[in-house]
């Protein structure tokens, strides 16, 4: 079967990346010694101190952050039938930043629990009225409707966001590192932000063989005993949920879940049993190793995650909008 043995390759890779982000960064550790750390967590010594309390945890809220946007990336392109759909493209990374804000100056709120439930409401609302204005566009076609409305609200929240921030010194000085999308100082909500990305990628891994049957079109879905509206509103659902979970924890990255998404049916094809869970191991490889790359560019400091997912995604959205195999605008 050809998904099992790239799912398999892809596991391999996945912890070579994460040796790498562990072991990688303004001091170094070499491979045998971060398994000889990892293996022993009650040790002491500067190595020792420096993976667990920063590496380890910066890395494993990486690897549930790249896997919730990948999932969410794919049940996106899935149910929308949009090649282009990412929940940093479509607005939605954007709306739960907003929300975000709104709570920290008008709610206090303060934790990565209460940003969660922010985020949640603001990604909702934000899909519903991306998918409402892009779906009665004339723009020629739903793909480039969707993506038009998408980078649009986009652009406006954004601005929101900046307007809102810049006006209070107080939010500006607790959003200027998690506004801009990175792992660097996150590592401590972790044990907030994981419970609800767990429940959501859990959610995700049965709806392969829902996404198959939508993919034939709504009545042969429902001649195969599929609820159509039932089996797309828990889709969306989960997918707001895992897109919430990750700007959340690190703020809005944009590209993993498009990239990740198509990466996965270019190695599986197109059977959503496989490349569902395989998105998500793409996802978690592509922010891990983006995080790592950002640690050792610069002799000095680092560049964040989303920055760097950026120059890697940019030009991959650019071909994908290219191929009239994938984009008929």
């Amino acid at each position: 079967m050809r998904g099992a043995p790239v799912a398999l390759l892809a596991c391999l890779i996945l912890m070579v990346v994460v040796t790498a982000g562990i072991g990688l960064g303004t001091r170094d550790i070499a491979p045998t010694a971060v398994l000889r750390i990892l293996f022993d967590p009650l040790g002491t010594g500067y190595d020792h101190d420096v993976l667990w309390t920063e590496r380890i945890p910066r890395t494993l809220l990486g690897l549930a952050v790249g896997a919730a946007l990948g999932a969410s990336g794919l049940l996106m392109q899935a149910l929308t039938v949009n090649p282009l759909s990412d929940p940093g493209i479509l607005g939605v990374q954007q709306g739960a930043a907003l929300a975000v804000v709104l709570g920290i100056l008008f709610l206090d709120v303060d934790t990565a629990r209460g940003f969660f439930w922010l985020a949640l409401a603001g990604s909702a609302v934000t899909a519903a009225a991306v998918y409402a204005v892009g779906t009665r566009t004339r723009a020629g076609s739903s793909t480039l409707g969707l993506v038009l409305a998408g980078v649009a609200i986009a652009a406006l929240l954004a601005s929101v966001v900046t307007l809102l921030v810049v006006r209070d010194e107080a939010v500006y000085s607790s959003l200027r590192f998690w506004s801009v999308g990175q792992l660097s100082g996150r590592s401590q909500v972790l044990g907030q932000i994981a419970p609800f990305a767990l429940v959501g990628l859990l959610l995700a891994l049965p709806m392969g063989r829902t996404l198959n049957a939508l993919a034939l079109g709504e009545d042969t879905a429902r001649g195969l005993g599929v609820r159509v509206e039932r089996a797309q509103l828990a889709g969306a659902g989960v997918a707001v949920l895992l897109c919430a979970a990750a700007t959340a924890a690190v703020g809005p990255v944009a590209f993993v879940g498009l990239v990740a998404a198509h990466v996965a049916r270019m190695l599986v094809g197109s059977d959503h049993r496989w490349s569902l869970p395989l998105s998500m191991v793409c996802g978690a490889v592509l922010l891990v190793g983006a995080d790592t790359a950002g640690r050792l560019i610069l002799d000095h400091g680092e560049i964040q995650v989303s920055v760097m997912t950026g120059i890697v995604g940019t030009p991959f959205f650019v071909w994908l909008a290219r191929r009239r195999d994938l984009v008929r605008m």
